[in-house]
């Protein structure tokens, strides 16, 4: 049904969601309480998949457990088929016409408030969602669960508002020229991580707010906090369809790119599974109908770099949250941490180790705890055994080392002292609140900065500490291709959607970086239209005319 479009609309204006406190006393601390006792008295929830709408269950019953109490779990899901994501694919593509022809204004206002429920209705319980089933504190959650996903929201409509306002600067007499932001033909597939749930939010949303119907796999290890993610967006006002939500391991994954309508890949995960994702989906080229957009943000070694004229005291704190924040579980955290001999021997060593001491790890229902634990069994024997093998090449740990997998899966704040700048924890991804210090001679820091350049295969973040101007731009320069986000005197973590667009190359990514208007070329197709107002009166040019 064709819908009368009477004025041009301008949607109201965004700004960054403002985070809550949570201090003791306040209404926003009871308020989470509240909704953490109720989800604890009410677990395990069940998680269907979600196809046109519908709840289905396989009975293929899988389980997503509570890392911080490993012998609970906090829902149980029941895992999608490929015979299921052939019914989601079909589906997604009927519901494709109504969807993008939707006028803009109405797409807009969906999303707009998508993210007034999650910020406001539904704010402490997808909180607590995200600290029950993957480890986070309240700060942490309150600043992805809470902030980041409205943002992702509100400033997406904002930008794809600015996209559709390019248009040709230039018309010929009697003609007008025009741009549409066409979606993609076919579907988008996303594949979203643990250890956000605002980009489980928007690696369906981003391609959906431009008119693209999207089949979702969350991560097993945060199903829930995804599946009311999923629920946010129906109460909106998504159609059935337009989002297929199907959790599930790598079949499911497989079997979407199996499929001739496959159209685009949206990422977050691990290097490795990227790049056989991207192998898989080149093979398959012949059978699709378009070549598919490959957008996926992945693993980083992130840096921070101290130099001689550093402010100590903000480098040494930076440097703690940086490493330590959600248990090193960013992609961006630090891992690798070079610092000039003077600063390291004339006080950043001793204030590091004694701030790293202050921090309690533990639940995180207990207030006190800066560090929860790491998402689960897999995570944390990988971890353990970095910080081994690091044991037997000879370096040192100075703080940490140690873990308890009794109950939950926790790991003590670890520093390692390396002599050796290409030992394994300088070299691999850990993901894990493991940081590995090298130091260097004040006078060889250009040689530092090509030593952090060639180390790893990765450029997701750095940051670089100086108070001398020199030093930054030497270091910016010198480290150009190694970091997608750099930081000046800031830790390497912690950006900010419409302020700092997110995204690294190399090993990283595809750097399209999220939070920007740049994330939306890749699921649109431009068409180029050509309206002539006045007819020819005769084929042959001037020229031709004796």
């Amino acid at each position: 049904m064709a819908t009368a479009q009477l004025a041009t609309f301008k949607i109201p204006p965004v700004s960054n969601e403002p985070m809550l406190s949570y201090a003791p006393g306040s209404p926003e601390r009871a308020g989470l309480q509240a909704a953490l006792a109720e989800m604890q008295s009410q677990l395990p929830f069940e998680v269907p998949c979600i196809i046109n709408g519908q709840e289905v269950r396989t009975n293929n019953i899988q389980k997503q457990p509570m890392p911080h109490d490993h012998a609970r779990h906090l829902c149980t899901f029941h895992e999608g088929s490929p015979e299921l994501v052939e019914k989601a694919i079909a589906g997604a593509l009927q519901a494709k016409d109504a969807w993008e022809t939707m006028p803009w204004n109405d797409r807009a206002a969906i999303f707009l408030k998508a993210a007034d429920l999650a910020s406001g209705k539904y704010r402490y319980k997808l909180m607590a969602a995200t600290m029950l089933g993957q480890g986070k504190n309240t700060w942490q959650a309150e600043i992805d669960a809470a902030a980041e996903l409205a943002d992702f929201f509100r400033f997406g409509v904002s930008y794809v508002e600015e996209l559709y306002a390019q248009q040709p600067p230039k018309n010929a007499p009697g003609c007008w020229n025009r741009t549409e932001y066409r979606p993609l033909e076919g579907f988008v597939l996303a594949v979203s991580p643990f250890n956000f749930t605002a980009i489980g939010g928007n690696l369906p949303g981003s391609p959906a707010l431009v008119g693209n119907v999207v089949v979702w796999k969350p991560a097993p290890a945060a199903t829930y906090s995804n599946y009311l993610v999923f629920k946010i967006l129906a109460e909106a006002g998504v159609p059935p369809g337009v989002i297929q939500f199907i959790p599930g391991g790598a079949e499911i994954v497989q079997a979407a790119i199996q499929s001739p309508n496959f159209a685009s890949l949206h990422f977050t995960g691990s290097t490795n599974v990227f790049k056989s994702l991207w192998k898989d989906i080149s093979s398959n080229l012949d059978k699709y109908k378009v070549y598919p957009r490959i957008v996926g943000e992945t693993g980083g070694k992130n840096w921070h770099v101290i130099h001689k004229s550093a402010e100590v005291r903000n480098a040494v704190l930076q440097s703690v949250r940086g490493a330590f924040e959600y248990q090193g579980q960013k992609c961006s955290a630090l891992s690798r941490l070079y610092v000039s001999r003077s600063v390291w021997e004339n006080g950043f060593k001793t204030q590091y180790l004694e701030e790293i001491a202050k921090i309690k790890v533990g639940p995180c229902l207990d207030w006190n705890n800066y560090m929860g634990p790491v998402i689960g069994r897999r995570a944390y024997d990988n971890i353990t055994g970095f910080i081994k093998k690091a044991k037997e090449e000879g370096g040192e740990v100075l703080i940490g080392g140690s873990g308890d997998d009794s109950k939950g899966f926790f790991i003590q704040p670890t520093v390692i002292l390396t002599k050796d700048p290409r030992s394994t924890t300088m070299v691999g991804e850990i993901f894990g609140p493991v940081v590995t210090a090298y130091v260097f001679e004040d006078s060889d820091y250009e040689k530092t900065l090509e030593l952090i350049d060639k180390t790893s295969i990765y450029g997701l973040t750095g940051a670089i500490f100086a108070s001398e101007r020199q030093a930054l731009l030497t270091a910016t320069n010198r480290l150009r291709n190694a970091a997608g986000n750099i930081y000046y005197n800031e830790k390497c973590t912690g950006a900010v959607v419409g302020q700092q667009p997110f995204g690294g190359a190399r090993g990283s990514g595809t750097n399209d970086k999220a939070g920007s208007i740049s994330i939306f070329y890749r699921f649109v197709s431009a068409r180029s239209i050509k309206e002539n107002f006045v007819g020819l009166e005769d084929f042959h040019y001037p020229s031709n005319l004796v």
